[in-house]
C-alpha cells in the first residue's frame, strides 16, 4: 500500500487546465504543462491498496492499478511504467482519452472523491517517454507466419503491435493518409497532440511492423485477395456508418457528420490545409449530440471563432451524482460532464428533438426547428406549444454509429456475418465466420470505449496467435473482455 493514511490526508486534486481565453486561440493540449508532477506522488498515494481492486474490473483492461499506484508514490517511474505497459499498449492515449471507468468502479470513490488514476496513469506513461524507458521490443526470432490488420485505430494498433512482438510479420492496411483512425482524425488536437501518436509508430516500425497507407481493403484490394496473401487477418475497421437525421431540410448545405468535420481540422494541424474546407469561422453552429464527439464539435468550432455554439440533446440531463439504485456502485455511472470543451462556452440544451432545417435562397442552412420532448414509457414525444427556433449556418451531426462501413465491399468480399446491431458477428475467441479472419473493437463490438479497442485488440492478437501457432506467448487478458461492468 502506497501511503496508509493518504486517502485520510490528501485531498483530491487534478490536472490544472489553461485559461479559456489562452487555450482557445491555439490547438495545444489544454492541460498546463507540469502540473501534475508536483502533486501526482500525493495523488497516487491516495490509493488503498484494496483487498478487492474493483477499479481492475471497471477497466476493461485490467490495469494493476494499486500496482503502479504504488510505484508512482514511491517515486519508482521506470518500475511504474513496467506494470502500465503490462495490460496497455497505449497509456498515453488512454490516459487522455479514457473516460476512466476505473474511477467510477474505486472503493475510496463510495464515500469519498475517488482515486485520480487517470493522471497518474498519463504522468507515468510520461515521465516514461521522457526518460527514455519506453524502446522497441523486437522478437527474438520470426515465427514465417504473415498477418493484415485492417484499420490503424487503437484496436488496429494493439492488436499489431502484439502480433509482431510474437514474431509474426503484420501488416497494418490504413485507408486514410496516416496511421491513427480516429485518433488522427477524430481526436482533436486539443484533446491529444498527434505526436503521441507518431512516436508510437515509429516504435512499431522499429519493432518490425509494416504500415500501408492511402489503401482502403474492398476498393482498393479485394478483401478475398488479402485473405490469400496473409496467414490470417484481423479486422479492425471501427463502426464508421454515422446515424443521419431524416428530416425535412437535410439536403441543405452547411449540414455535416461530425466525421466530415472534424478530421479537416485536423489536417490543418497536420499541414493539409491553411484554412478547413468546413469551418465554423463567423458562423452559428449547433452540435446534435451530447456525446463526446459532440463536446469535440463543440470546442473545434471555439477554437476557429463560431459565432455562437449550441448544443442539443434528445435525452434528458443526466445527473450530477451517481443514482445508487438505477447506477450502483462501481457501474459506470452516465453523469452531467462538464469538458473542456463546454467551460469555453456555448449553449447546452437537453431534451430537444430536431423538426426540420431552414435554408436561404441560395440552398444554405439558416435555422434549426425544434421541439422538447418528454420521456413517456421509455418513449420520447413531443410537448405540444414548445417549438422553437434558433439561428444555424453550420450543423454537425454527432449522434453516433451504427456499425461497420457497408460501402466499400469488404464486408461482401470475405463474406462475412453481422450481427443484429450491424456489427461483424463473431465467436469467443473473435473469430468470424471465416476461417482465419478475426474481429476486433468497435467492427465486432459497436461503438465503445478506447480501453475497449485496446483490450480486444490485444485479446484477438492472443486468439490469432494460437490460430496461427497452436498456442501463445502472448499474456492472457487479466479478465474476460465480456465481463465488464463499464460499458
Amino acid at each position: 500500500m502506497a501511503d496508509p493514511k493518504g486517502f485520510l490526508t490528501t485531498d483530491r486534486e487534478v490536472a490544472q487546465t489553461r485559461p479559456v481565453p489562452e487555450r482557445v486561440k491555439d490547438w495545444n493540449e489544454v492541460y498546463v504543462p507540469g502540473s501534475l508532477l508536483p502533486i501526482i506522488g500525493k495523488q497516487a498515494g491516495r490509493c488503498m491498496d484494496c483487498g478487492i481492486p474493483f477499479c481492475h474490473n471497471g477497466c476493461p483492461l485490467g490495469n494493476l492499478i494499486p500496482e503502479w499506484n504504488d510505484y508512482a508514490y514511491r517515486g519508482d517511474w521506470q518500475a511504474a511504467s513496467e506494470r502500465l505497459h503490462a495490460t496497455n499498449n497505449f497509456p498515453e492515449f488512454t490516459g487522455r482519452l479514457c473516460p476512466a471507468p476505473c474511477e467510477s468502479a474505486c472503493v475510496l470513490g463510495i464515500s469519498q472523491p475517488p482515486v485520480t488514476i487517470k493522471n497518474v496513469e498519463v504522468s507515468i506513461i510520461d515521465k516514461a517517454w521522457e526518460a527514455g524507458d519506453v524502446t522497441p521490443q523486437p522478437p527474438e526470432r520470426l515465427s514465417g507466419k504473415t498477418v493484415a490488420v485492417i484499420g490503424s485505430g487503437p484496436a488496429g494498433l494493439a492488436a499489431a503491435q502484439q502480433l509482431t512482438r510474437a514474431g509474426h510479420t503484420v501488416a497494418v492496411y490504413e485507408r486514410a493518409d496516416r496511421i491513427g483512425g480516429l485518433l488522427r482524425y477524430g481526436i482533436p488536437e486539443f484533446k491529444m497532440e498527434k505526436r503521441h501518436i507518431n512516436r508510437r509508430i515509429e516504435q512499431m516500425r522499429a519493432e518490425g511492423t509494416k504500415f500501408r497507407t492511402g489503401v482502403e481493403i474492398g476498393r482498393d484490394i479485394d478483401a478475398a485477395d488479402l485473405r490469400k496473401r496473409y496467414d490470417a487477418v484481423v479486422i479492425a475497421a471501427g463502426s464508421t456508418t454515422a446515424r443521419d437525421l431524416p428530416v425535412p431540410g437535410r439536403e441543405l448545405n452547411g449540414i455535416h457528420q461530425a466525421m466530415e468535420y472534424l478530421p479537416l481540422a485536423n489536417k490543418v494541424q497536420e499541414g493539409d490545409y491553411v484554412t478547413p474546407p468546413i469551418t465554423a469561422e463567423g458562423k452559428h453552429v449547433v452540435v446534435i449530440g451530447g456525446g463526446d464527439t459532440g463536446a469535440d464539435c463543440v470546442g473545434t468550432a471555439h477554437r476557429q471563432g463560431a459565432l455562437s455554439v449550441t448544443q442539443l440533446e434528445i435525452m434528458p440531463r443526466p445527473n450530477e451524482e451517481r443514482d445508487p439504485v438505477s447506477q450502483p456502485w462501481p457501474t459506470f455511472p452516465m453523469l452531467y460532464k462538464v469538458t473542456s470543451a463546454h467551460e469555453e462556452g456555448g449553449e447546452r440544451i437537453y431534451s430537444v428533438s430536431t423538426t426540420h432545417f431552414e435554408g436561404d435562397e441560395d440552398g444554405n442552412v439558416q435555422a434549426l426547428h425544434m421541439v422538447e420532448v418528454d420521456l413517456r414509457d421509455g418513449r420520447l414525444e413531443p410537448r405540444p406549444g414548445t417549438e422553437k427556433t434558433i439561428p444555424a449556418q453550420l450543423v454537425t451531426l454527432a449522434m453516433g454509429f451504427t456499425g461497420i462501413d457497408r460501402t466499400n465491399g469488404l464486408v461482401e468480399q470475405f463474406g462475412l456475418e453481422l450481427d443484429a446491431r450491424g456489427n461483424v458477428a463473431r465467436d469467443g475467441d473473435y473469430a468470424t465466420n471465416v476461417d482465419g479472419v478475426f474481429v476486433a473493437g468497435d467492427a465486432g463490438r459497436g461503438q465503445s470505449l478506447i480501453v475497449w479497442a485496446i483490450a480486444e485488440g490485444r485479446s484477438a492478437a492472443r486468439a490469432v496467435d494460437r490460430y496461427l501457432t497452436g498456442d501463445s506467448s502472448l499474456p492472457a487478458p487479466i479478465r474476460p473482455t465480456d465481463r465488464a461492468l463499464a460499458v
